[in-house]
């Protein structure tokens, strides 16, 4: 049993060291709770972990918000603006930090809204938390703003919120759950 708490506490060690080098965990313990007597010489303080089943520390990060959005509108030039303009109004609305927001737009789909083809838009935002009545309409009403210069009307959108599990949104070659 040592030894399996032993590797569970290396492993914790390695990843939170490779993971963020500047960075505090979200979890420390006092040397009480260490698995074996004394500290090894490359540990330091920060960066101690406990042995019992730890959150991976991606597990701490704050996750993906992300917007898909599909429209059969021709956005031009304007494409990449206006998806910059999307990833600071989810950041605005979530709180999420920017470096974490995803956004991918596809103009001049085959859309219909409506039974008809006259412009329109379908989205889907996918977040660990940050799902919520007030930050989904702040994001609604920002892509709406965005979009009606190029014809979509408020009533010919729908932006679909997704809150995802953590360990059902992959990044980095895991999962945020570990």
């Amino acid at each position: 049993m040592k030894f399996a708490c032993f590797l569970t506490y290396l492993v914790a060690f390695c990843a939170v060291n490779s993971f963020a080098e500047n960075s505090s965990p979200a979890f420390v313990v006092s040397s009480k709770d260490r698995p074996f007597s004394q500290t090894p010489n490359a540990m330091s303080e920060k960066n101690e972990v406990p042995c019992a089943a730890s959150p991976h520390p991606f597990a701490a990060l704050p996750g993906d918000p992300s917007l898909i959005l599909h429209t059969n509108v021709d956005l031009g030039d304007k494409k990449l603006e206006i998806m910059k303009a999307c990833s600071k109004a989810i950041q605005a609305a979530t709180g999420k930090p920017e470096s974490y927001i995803g956004v991918s737009i596809t103009d001049n789909a085959s859309l219909i809204f409506g039974g008809t083809d006259e412009p329109a838009a379908l989205g889907c935002v996918y977040s660990i938390g940050a799902i919520a009545m007030e930050s989904n309409g702040k994001i609604q009403a920002s892509v709406t703003d965005l979009l009606e210069p190029f014809g979509v009307s408020e009533s010919r959108m729908y932006i679909n919120f997704f809150d995802m599990p953590r360990a059902n949104v992959g990044w980095s070659r895991r999962t945020f759950a570990g």
